[in-house]
């Protein structure tokens, strides 16, 4: 059984080769096939001396091939913590970036500050392009140190003589920042700094003598120096540029922003002085601004008070008219009334009269009928009925008192006639004078004329 078994295994010399070809197998797969990673660009170089530029992701196969790794984007960055040790850059799982520490820049004013800024670029994938910038640079890191550091920290610098750190704090940072992308991206301005005297704003006056007050003598001229930057013109009028040498091999800017700015103390110091003046003036202003309201509104409580005074001064004027007009105007239509009342009355009075006129008239005429009738009567008959009416009450009036006589029982008296005693004849001839006596009173004639 053990013989059948090495009857069927190899031989010794084919085994050897076997293991071999594993070998060489396993030697040149090593050298021939890498992974082509995402994000990055491949410079291939094979045995025969050619050149392969690869993008594409995944497994490639190059007979015992050389490669370096590009990243499609690198970035330089100035931040605090950075290095300028670029010995990682070459190695494929790193960000192949540059991260440098903060970079020192002088204003226009000279005034000098620590900036952290980053520029992110991008390298060509056409392989006529990514050839000659591998040809010239021959890896990441030699392109970083050799081209795009010092660019990064020249357009800093030239970017910040462009603006004084006055300008920069007092509102400059937007444009100071777009300057510097668009000199990272079209090159830097060729600049000429110069210095120009400028005619002072107002006065200047010491304060050295103080008996004098603010009445101070003049000192130093009315001009001063300013230094002013001025951009190199062509002769079409566009400014010149240093053009950046990285973008000749397709190398471009994605981005470039400055993230943070730090003065020096001095400056920092100035600053928080200038900005506490702001900040007094600020207020100085704000109290005065308070003062002027406080003053309108001051002014405008007072009108308005005198404006109250004078709408109630008026509303009792227009009252105390309205009263005096109601007053007048009620007295009028009194007076009005009493006087078309007398008119009326008056009328009525005149009618009145010349009623008692027309009924006076009438009665005076009733009357004077009446006494003509009368009289006509009269002397028609000689007023007998009346003077017979007369006679009769007369007589009425003696026999009722005659009737009603006390008559005593025994009457004493002489026989010889001449002594009142009582009797009927002698009440007669009594009653008779007495008559005769009224009809002489009422003077009329008891004989009746024919």
């Amino acid at each position: 059984m053990l013989k059948d078994k090495l009857k069927g295994a190899l031989p010794v010399p084919k085994l050897i080769g076997a293991v071999i070809g594993v070998l060489v197998l396993v030697v040149v797969a090593n050298k021939s096939i890498f992974y082509a990673e995402p994000g990055y660009v491949y410079h291939v170089r094979t045995i025969t001396g050619q050149e392969q530029v690869v993008s594409d992701v995944g497994y490639q196969f190059f007979f015992f091939g050389r490669w370096n790794s590009w990243k499609r984007a690198l970035t330089v960055q100035a931040v605090k913590g950075g290095s300028e040790n670029l010995d990682y850059v070459e190695v494929e799982s790193s960000e192949t970036s540059a991260a440098l520490p903060p970079q020192n820049i002088m204003f226009l004013d000279q005034v000098d500050a620590n900036a952290q800024a980053t520029v992110r670029f991008t390298i060509p994938s056409d392989k006529e392009s990514f050839l000659q910038l591998a040809h010239e640079y021959r890896n990441p890191a030699n392109l970083l140190r050799t081209a795009l550091i010092p660019a990064f920290k020249e357009t800093l610098q030239a970017n910040a003589s462009l603006m004084s750190a006055e300008e920069y704090y007092s509102g400059g940072r937007t444009e100071f920042n777009t300057e510097f992308e668009n000199q990272m991206i079209n090159g830097i301005y060729i600049v000429r700094r110069e210095e120009i005297s400028e005619k002072r704003v107002g006065d200047v006056r010491g304060s050295a003598n103080v008996a004098m007050g603010t009445q101070q003598q003049d000192y130093g001229d009315d001009s001063k120096v300013v230094f002013v930057v001025r951009k190199m013109l062509d002769d079409t009028g566009i400014p010149r540029r240093k053009s950046q040498r990285f973008i000749d091999y397709g190398v471009s800017v994605v981005e470039a922003r400055i993230t943070q700015m730090d003065p020096n103390q001095r400056f920092v110091e100035r600053m928080q002085l200038k900005q506490k003046a702001s900040a007094d003036r600020a207020i100085a202003r704000e109290q005065r601004v308070q003062e002027e309201e406080q003053r309108l509104l001051a002014i405008a409580r007072g009108e308005r008070e005198v404006a109250e005074r004078q709408a109630k001064a008026k509303v009792d004027q227009i009252q105390r008219t309205t009263e005096a007009e109601t007053e007048k105007q009620l007295a009028i239509t009194e007076a009005q009334k009493k006087q078309e009342q007398a008119e009326i009355d008056k009328q009525t009075a005149q009618v009145n009269l010349e009623k008692a006129r027309i009924e006076a008239e009438t009665r005076r005429t009733l009357a004077d009928a009446e006494a003509y009738q009368k009289k006509a009567v009269l002397q028609a008959d000689n007023a007998l009925a009346q003077k017979l009416d007369a006679e009769i009450e007369i007589q009425k009036i003696w026999a009722e008192a005659f009737a009603q006589r006390k008559v005593p029982q025994y009457v004493f008296g002489g026989g010889d006639g001449n002594t009142p005693t009582g009797s009927d004849s002698e009440t007669k001839a009594f009653m008779q004078l007495l008559t005769m006596d009224a009809a002489k009173r009422l003077n009329y004639d008891r004989d009746v004329k024919n």
